[in-house]
């Protein structure tokens, strides 16, 4: 069954792993609306303040100067209007989205617009080096998608899969894991003896021993993984607990 599929991307509307994505497709109605320039680490940005510029560069494949979630946003309310995709594709990322490096991401940000406004969504990430060798994860984010669509979810999903370097032994539904990376501010001078900071610090990211994480899985045993992403970031744990606060002379009204 060929499923019309809307792609988009934190790297950029040229990144190979869009193109690589984009060409896994093949067969499938394939629309891409991606930023017209690398949006890294953007996280859920939105233009709400100045205008944005679309640009068609191809058939189907169009470019919006602005955040990931512009480009989901624009794609689904303009270029897709009255005729949404089956879902949103976003990636394929250059490097992994494990952990907490969701709440970071532009990838995970861009297919999260898509499940918010109302499609199941999937973010693919590749956890190697370059150069990128796109093909494997680039299959597999097209089977995890069909796979998707065909199980008709009740309500949007969010999927974040990410596919190890290689060899790939197989893939598993994971939890989110835990990555550290420096927390330095690192000062210099320019030329004119201004200050400017670097933030982040030096190094990788170390990645957190959680049986059964998304971390664990691609960056340990050579698995794939598939995490489902909650919209609802209510901590429904934290309901109960906080029912014992009184805030002196505010009364408090009956909640969940």
């Amino acid at each position: 069954m060929a499923v019309r599929v809307l792609l988009s991307n934190d790297d950029g509307v040229h990144a190979a792993g869009l193109r690589a994505l984009a060409a896994a497709f093949e067969g499938d109605e394939v629309w891409v609306c991606a930023p017209d320039r690398e949006q890294s680490a953007s996280s859920h940005a939105i233009s709400l303040h100045r205008p944005l510029r679309l640009a068609e560069l191809e058939p189907r494949w169009f470019s919006v100067d602005g955040t990931p979630t512009d480009a989901v946003y624009v794609g689904m309310n303009l270029v897709l209007k009255g005729r949404w995709p089956d879902l949103v594709v976003s990636g394929i990322n250059h490097g992994p989205n494990l952990g907490n490096d969701v709440h970071y991401s532009g990838t995970v940000a861009a297919a999260m617009e898509g499940a918010l406004i109302g499609v199941p969504a999937i973010a693919v990430s590749l956890a190697a080096p370059p150069p990128h060798d796109f093909s494997l994860a680039a299959r597999l984010a097209v089977e995890l998608a069909r796979a998707l669509v065909a199980s008709r979810p009740a309500s949007p999903l969010l999927l974040s899969l990410n596919v190890p370097a290689g060899p790939v032994r197989g893939w598993r539904l994971a939890n989110l894991g835990k990555r550290t990376y420096g927390n330095e501010v690192v000062e210099k001078l320019d030329p004119r003896g201004r200050r400017y900071f670097w933030i982040g610090g030096e190094g990788g990211a170390v990645n957190h021993d959680i049986p059964g994480s998304d971390c664990n899985a691609v960056m340990e045993e050579g698995l794939a993984s598939v995490t489902p992403v909650q919209l609802d970031a209510t901590d429904h744990a934290a309901l109960g607990p906080l029912q014992a606060i009184h805030l002196p002379g505010f009364p408090r009204e009956p909640g969940p």
